[in-house]
């Protein structure tokens, strides 16, 4: 075997076109026609080339493009009249109308594909340890599958993982489609373990392949995940065709779903757990994995040789047959072992009776059992539940609650469900948080790991009520279909008709009151799907990344937990308890429940379920009668408080339930307000976020990922528009015309859309269901946010006069100048050497006397209205008195003396973080003089710090702000 064509390491230099040509000569030996797919952000770029030396100056040309994140080829032969459709040239974006290769254009299969990938967070590139670990997994392969007699592959280097490609030659037909995929399942069956993944997706005949010697852009290019070229590492001198029927053995060597299953003789009785038999004979396990239904433990040493360690698996399927064996080649090449196992393992005795079967197993013991009916009876279920969860993690107290509210929702019979998206930046917790709260349900109600389109209805062992967590997967379009039917017919079944090999009707379902839960990054783009949710976030903050690394540590120094927390215990017989009784709650004050806004009418309907799920956690504390086996009780007004609350924090700080927006796309919207901006770039955000130019772009236009499309704030905010500008540059002394995306935001009409939400319950004596509800619990209103609604309205006037009074003084106080500059604005479409931000409107929580009315109080917000210039009317030499003290007031004691002087201002000192607060300041449009920090031009000023700072200072302050407050 001699070495092959090698890409070049540096991924500064782009690609070769006789590198690219040489290595397209190898991937289609004997020529034809390869279509080139190069993916860049959202668009597609594609071409058919029968000309290998046209076909690496187009790749030489797309490889230099920073946007394209990879470059591909067809690896099987391709039905030469596709050549038609971009003959010898590459198009641009193509559009829906223009077609790719699919899999009815390929005449033949060439190549048995082997894609070891590292695991890792989607849309990032390896790091080196990852992607070493990926090379080390497929040099382990191909010493295997050579053991099984296959030719040596063409071993490389896909920039993130490695490849093995086995020549092959076989018909594209379903036989060869299906010996393909079930040889590529028995590798992933075999070596994919938490480190790595053998990728199954690569059984379809028009697959497309990284081609050598380009460049690999996932995710940005950092020291840590770095960005590599693909490329060849060897090629055989001979490449041979490996034959079919090894490719057959090699997809039959494990049991697949309807294989005759082993006689009882063997030992196969269903009592045995296969889990608990491995741990009571001391057998290690590196991992687990489902497989067809079961699950496929991955031993940590052969027990059947001691010539290798690597290679031994034992399966248990859903019917509790067993299956074990070593895919060397020595140890019988996969073949069933079990018999063999168990008589190594066991004490010998002349024959192996058969196994009665095991009574039920006796899930809790009477200690927490009855622990947990008291907690029912009289104490608090919801908070011992939220306090057992927060000793494993950390905060994020109101994921928590809805965590539990989902899975009291399915104890309840008149609910719809409640289903939970999780969302929030990589890394912070949410899987952590899932897991947590599913370690304190029964586990015959749990069910996470990756599942396949169908793969639900499939699943014998899948109980009503079960929980069921994708965790950071993508929904493919079928499986978005699934999760629908299932949430819109809550209580039914959602069947699934098919046909079996023998055309014989089969019937699967997906059984009732099955909840959903998501964790992902960035919200699930269907619309549809995320209106059946309630959508939460994860606390990404640096205060609660401080939290945890404190528990951490803690954790650390306790040293391990040994055997169960008993709480935990107790938390899993309350659910036990819960789940065993089907709850009616009504509400008896529904009708007095206010909304200010029903424009989704599942929000609504969201509520009203929140109220009975907190009821139910009740249920044992209240009144109850039981009909046609049913528990039917009444919701109380601390039920309502509750539900309040909690619906409160997701539509506020703790989630996007009404907006369907992320925690950054939240901050975003809230810094451009703050910033008092009307047209602004996507650099100027950049800049006053923090966050990279393509992380903004993203939040403001959305992405496409995966075939799944993410929605951006133009399309989630209608207070955000955009509109092409033309730019005239003449800095470098020649008048340069580009295009810049430009977006306009409406101040008034975000305001407006940001205090949608209010949610109240009115008085008694409001002329409906009188009698029909217990006294609540105090006379105020109960309100989401700090909207003007029900008995609000009486203390309106009161509250405005003396905030109104208030803010004139500190305006008085603060000596701003009356001399409006009305020829500051300027547009950002004629020069660029001036593009400083037109003049933003009046801030948050910020009243003033209107041309002579008053502003109605709209969630703490006001319109954007000219105010009035006799409440600023101020000289100039008032103004020197207040830039001068305002100096010394910007400084708490312990940095006075490194900022007081103008000397330290010029020499670039800033004050300590943390002294100034970015919400109290406002940009006005009076002159106010220089920047008490920098000396530059001041635009915005703040009457309680007694200061004035300038744009850049300004960016600065927010851009400390969104750290703190876990924007990234």
């Amino acid at each position: 075997m001699s070495d092959g064509p090698q890409g070049r390491s540096s991924s500064t230099r782009g690609a070769s076109s006789d590198e690219v040509r040489n290595l397209v000569n190898i991937l289609a030996p004997g020529g034809g026609v390869v279509e080139v797919r190069a993916l860049a952000d959202g668009v597609t770029h594609s071409g058919y080339f029968d000309d290998h030396e046209a076909l690496a100056r187009a790749v030489e040309a797309l490889d230099a493009d920073p946007a394209v994140a990879g470059i591909y080829v067809t690896l099987n032969t391709v039905n030469p009249a596709l050549l038609a459709r971009r003959a010898n040239r590459i198009k641009m974006r193509l559009s829906r109308k223009d077609a790719t290769t699919a899999d009815t254009d390929i005449l033949r299969r060439r190549w048995f594909p082997v894609d070891i990938d590292p695991v890792r967070p989607s849309g990032v590139s390896s790091t080196d340890e990852e992607h070493n670990a990926a090379l080390a997994a497929a040099e382990r392969i191909a010493a295997y599958l050579k053991e099984q007699g296959f030719p040596a592959p063409i071993r490389a280097d896909s920039g993130n993982g490695a490849h093995l490609l086995y020549r092959i030659d076989l018909p594209n037909d379903g036989a060869a489609t299906e010996v393909v995929r079930g040889a590529l399942a028995t590798l992933d069956a075999l070596f994919s373990n938490e480190t790595i993944t053998v990728d199954t997706a690569n059984h379809n005949a028009a697959r497309i392949w990284k081609l050598y010697g380009t460049l690999s852009r996932k995710g940005d290019n950092t020291p840590e995940r770095p960005h590599r070229r693909a490329k060849v590492l060897a090629v055989p001198e001979d490449i041979s065709v490996a034959p079919l029927e090894r490719l057959q053995h090699l997809a039959g060597l494990l049991p697949r779903e309807g294989s005759p299953q082993p006689k009882k003789t063997d030992g196969n009785s269903p009592g045995i757990d296969l889990a608990s038999w491995l741990l009571d004979h001391g057998i290690a396990v590196r991992s687990t994995r489902p497989y067809q239904g079961g699950t496929l433990y991955v031993l940590d040493e052969c027990p059947f040789s001691s010539a290798h360690k690597d290679g031994a698996f034992a399966i248990q399927f859903a019917n509790g047959a067993i299956f074990a064996g070593c895919h060397h080649q020595s140890c019988g090449g996969g073949a069933q072992r079990w018999p063999e196992l168990r008589k190594r393992y066991e004490p010998k005795r002349t024959r192996i009776p058969e196994e009665k079967p095991l009574p039920p197993p006796i899930l809790f013991e009477d200690e927490h059992q009855a622990r947990a009916i008291e907690i029912l009876k009289s104490g608090d279920p919801l908070t011992f539940l939220l306090d057992a969860f927060n000793r494993a993690h950390v905060g994020d107290r109101t994921v928590a609650e809805c965590l539990v509210m989902s899975i009291a929702s399915q104890s309840v019979e008149n609910t719809n469900g409640l289903h939970v998206s999780i969302s929030g930046n990589s890394g912070k917790g949410k899987s952590h948080a899932c897991t947590t709260m599913l370690n304190l349900v029964p586990d015959d109600y749990k069910l996470t790991g990756t599942v396949s389109n169908k793969a639900l209805y499939y699943a014998d062992d899948l109980r009503p009520g079960t929980v069921i967590l994708f965790d950071d997967t993508a929904l493919s379009d079928d499986l978005q279909e699934v999760l629908k039917s299932a949430t819109s017919s809550f209580h039914e079944p959602i069947e699934h008709r098919t046909v079996t090999i023998d055309r014989q009707l089969r019937v699967c379902s997906i059984p009732e009151r099955c909840v959903w839960w998501l964790a992902k990054v960035e919200n699930p783009g269907d619309d549809q799907v995320m209106n059946r949710m309630l959508t939460v976030w994860i606390d990404d903050s640096a205060e609660q990344d401080k939290r945890v690394l404190e528990h951490l540590k803690e954790t650390e120094a306790s040293g391990p937990n040994r055997g169960d927390d008993p709480d935990v215990l107790t938390c899993r017989a309350l659910w036990s308890i819960v789940k065993q009784h089907r709850i009616f709650v009504r509400i008896p004050f529904a009708r007095r429940i206010g909304f200010s806004n029903v424009a989704n009418r599942r929000n609504p309907a969201m509520l009203f379920d929140l109220i009975k799920c907190h009821a139910a956690l009740r249920f044992l504390q209240r009144e109850r009668r039981e009909i046609d086996e049913k528990v039917r009780i009444e919701a109380a007004r601390e039920d309502f408080d509750a539900a309040a609350r909690l619906y409160a924090a997701i539509n506020q700080d703790g989630g996007g339930q009404e907006s369907k927006m992320t925690r950054n796309e939240a901050a975003a919207l809230a810094t451009i307000s703050r910033m008092g901006w009307e047209t602004f770039t996507v650099r100027m955000l950049q800049q006053a976020t923090g966050l990279s130019y393509h992380q903004v772009r993203r939040i403001l236009q959305g992405y496409t990922a995966r075939g799944t499309v993410y929605c951006g704030l133009l399309e989630k905010c209608p207070a955000i528009s955009m509109v092409d500008a033309t730019i005239i540059d003449e800095s470098t002394g020649t008048t340069v015309r580009r295009h810049e995306s430009h977006f306009q935001f409406d101040a008034e009409r975000y305001r407006e859309w940001a205090a949608e939400l209010t949610v109240w319950l009115e008085d008694e004596d409001a002329g409906v269901g009188e009698g029909d509800s217990p006294p609540p619990s105090d006379d105020r209103l109960h309100h989401l946010q700090p909207g003007c609604k029900g008995g609000c309205k009486h203390r309106c006037k009161e509250i405005e006069e003396g905030e109104r009074e208030q803010n004139e003084e500190d305006f008085a106080n603060a000596e701003i100048p009356a001399d409006i500059d009305h020829d500051n604005q300027k547009s950002f479409a004629t020069n660029s050497r001036s593009q400083s931000p037109p003049d933003p409107v009046p801030q948050e929580e910020r009243r003033h006397r209107v041309q002579g009315r008053k502003v109605p109080c709209v969630s703490g917000l006001v319109a954007n209205e000219k105010i009035e210039n006799t409440n600023l009317t101020m000289n100039r030499k008032n103004l020197n008195v207040a830039r001068n003290s305002s100096a010394k007031s910007v400084c708490t004691p312990i940095c006075t003396p490194l900022c007081n002087t103008v000397a330290n201002v010029a020499n670039g000192v800033r004050p300590l973080a943390g002294v100034l607060d970015y919400r109290t300041f406002e940009r006005v449009r009076v002159e106010l003089g220089r920047c008490t920090i920098c000396g530059a031009k001041a635009v915005y000023h703040s009457a309680e710090a007694q200061t004035q700072i300038c744009e850049g200072c300004y960016s600065r302050l927010v851009r400390e702000g969104n750290a703190r407050e876990g924007v990234r």
